[in-house]
């Protein structure tokens, strides 16, 4: 009873739900408007991915009821069904595709073949499923974005040019983008519902099989989301994760990673129906038990004590190096800034070290140390000092992270300065320096005097470069890939580490 819309069941409580094949559901809805079904009820059919849905089309004329209601006679009947993409389409906005029969008498429409029909089409979107999975080696993703008032439009399409290059470095493909903007989030579903139905109609017609938010999401928003689009959602600090835990090279690396992931999932086991129900059955093994859910809470908290004990053990090794590096009087500068700003491929022009670089967010994770020789500010002289390239910065650094790259980090506020590199041909320059300095700010000990640097000149105009004098007098510009500016680089960081080393 109801319209399509209203009578809509979730994805995931369907008997079936796949792009490949139909639900197994046929509907009947009932209206008394000579209208073929409305655009609500198509969308309703597509997102459930119904067999078929018949429209009938009732008159007025009759004879009332005893005890009231009225009899009518149907008029005209209209058959829709879904039809797999290929080429021709009646679409809505170009999305989902659909076909609409004309209208057809009852007698007609009762000697349809409906079986042989789905039968039919599910062969269909079979081929086209299987022709999709050919390359289906990576994720096919739609990022969802939110401004509220809060959020500038520049800032807010900054945000979401970040995340695709996020879910891009990660390995998945953004097929598309979308937006919503209200005064403030919803609190079971981020979006509003009329926006939860467009992302499972776009999900449905593009065979997306992720949904990324451009914020963190509770655990119970992600419940509601997954039930109502039947495609997994996962925020932007899953995103991130999972980057990290691609390029963790080292056992430190890979160490904390593995910390911040199950500190982030904690909070999100969460029964995934009969999967996490009481353990055993059946005589003897009733009464409290113990769910497999609080089992696995268990583990996994047992293994977050674990890691944080080696966490701690290598941030006492750590510093027992840097004792050694003090005793022989080295300097250290620590290179800082936001992810991609070009801190390793510096690194490598100046001390030919052979760090992986790439045009990527966070190609770089494990801190990597190397001596370079610049002049002695006092007497001209060669002398060392060593370099740690860290961890780029980005944007609200998710807290799990925060806390488990505390050791990486504490190379930043361990040395003596700091060499904080900005990407300037970067359209958001100025609000990744306020992020890294936010992040800075935060740390538990202040670190040393910074020098600003400028990377990428060679990509950026005039007008930038003027700016960025105007705004940071003190600044070097440079570029390290095309080896410019960086012999003025070497003597002003002979300055900041005389400087650092006279006020330590």
């Amino acid at each position: 009873m109801g319209t399509p819309r209203q009578t809509q069941i979730p994805p995931l409580e369907l008997p079936r739900y796949g792009a490949e094949r139909l639900s197994g559901i046929r509907c009947i809805a009932t209206q008394q408007k000579t209208d073929p079904p409305s655009e609500a009820d198509l969308t309703a059919m597509a997102i459930q991915r119904l067999d078929a849905l018949v429209s009938l089309t009732f008159s007025e004329e009759g004879f009332e009821r005893r005890g009231g209601g009225a009899t009518g006679y149907i008029k005209e009947t209209y058959l829709a069904h879904l039809i797999p993409n290929t080429g021709e389409k009646s679409e809505l906005n170009g999305q989902a595709a659909w076909t609409v029969s004309s209208p057809m008498s009852l007698d007609l429409l009762s000697k349809q073949d409906l079986l042989e029909l789905v039968e039919n089409l599910e062969a269909e979107f079979q081929r086209e499923f299987v022709a999709q999975q050919v390359d289906l080696d990576h994720d096919r993703v739609l990022i969802v974005g939110l401004q509220t008032d809060k959020v500038k439009p520049q800032e807010f399409q900054n945000i979401l040019d970040e995340l695709a290059r996020l879910v891009n470095t990660a390995g998945g493909e953004v097929l598309q983008t979308i937006k919503q903007k209200r005064s403030r989030l919803h609190p079971q579903t981020v979006v509003g519902e009329g926006k939860v139905q467009e992302i499972a109609l776009s999900a449905q017609t593009l065979g997306a099989n992720l949904i990324v938010f451009d914020r963190d999401l509770s655990p119970g928003q992600v419940r509601n989301l997954e039930t109502q689009i039947g495609v997994r959602v996962v925020d932007r600090t899953e995103v991130i994760l999972d980057i990290f835990a691609q390029r963790a090279q080292s056992g430190a690396g890979k160490l904390q990673v593995e910390l911040a992931q199950l500190e982030y999932m904690l909070p999100r086991l969460t029964g995934r129906g009969q999967a996490m129900s009481r353990l055993g059955g059946g005589i003897g093994t009733r009464g409290p038990g113990e769910t497999k859910l609080e089992t696995e809470r268990r583990a996994i908290q047992r293994r977050i004590a674990r890691l944080q004990q080696e966490v701690n053990q290598l941030q006492a090794h750590r510093t027992r190096l840097r004792q050694n590096r003090q005793h022989k009087e080295v300097p250290s500068v620590a290179l800082v800034g936001y992810t991609n700003a070009g801190k390793s491929t510096l690194l490598n022009t100046l001390t030919n070290a052979q760090v992986y670089t790439a045009d990527q967010l966070f190609a770089t994770l494990d801190p990597t140390t190397r001596r370079l020789m610049i002049p002695n500010a006092d007497t001209g002289e060669q002398m060392a000092i060593v370099l740690t390239d860290t961890v780029g910065f980005i944007h609200e650094l998710p807290p799990a992270l925060m806390d488990a790259f505390r050791a990486t980090l504490e190379e930043v506020t361990e040395a003596d300065a700091l060499l904080h590199l900005v990407d300037l041909s970067h359209p958001a320059w100025q609000s990744q320096i306020r992020s890294v300095m936010a992040i800075l700010s935060e740390m538990p000990i202040t670190p040393g005097p910074a020098l600003i640097a400028f990377n990428k000149i060679d990509r950026v105009d005039s007008d930038t470069l003027a700016l960025a004098q105007e705004e940071f007098p003190q600044a070097v510009f440079i570029s390290a890939s095309d080896r410019l500016g960086l012999e003025t680089l070497r003597q002003r960081l002979a300055l900041l580490v005389n400087y650092a080393l006279v006020h330590h």
